[in-house]
């Protein structure tokens, strides 16, 4: 059961890490049409898309992979609490 719940634990971490390279592709011209940014786009904007729709971008900046990310971290946190709780 522990390595169930550790692997999870580092499949958030490893996708928490893929956000923010999504993120800072968006910085680079043409890096989100390379393949590796088309595998990111697949992965996370499923992800990213409601939080899109709810948190309107602020001018030029878009907050809502941060809250995204963010959320991610609290959902991860509380699995922890759980996790500890059943033990």
């Amino acid at each position: 059961m522990d390595a169930i719940f550790n692997l999870i634990l580092i499949g958030v971490q490893i996708y928490s890490f893929m956000l923010i390279g999504y993120i800072f592709m968006s910085w680079f011209p043409g890096a989100r049409e390379s393949q590796f940014g088309q595998f990111l786009s697949k992965a996370c904007e499923p992800y990213l898309e409601p939080f899109r729709k709810v948190i309107p971008p602020l001018g030029m900046i878009d907050i809502s992979p941060i809250v995204a990310i963010i959320t991610l971290h609290l959902a991860s946190n509380g699995l922890i609490v759980v996790f500890n709780m059943l033990l």
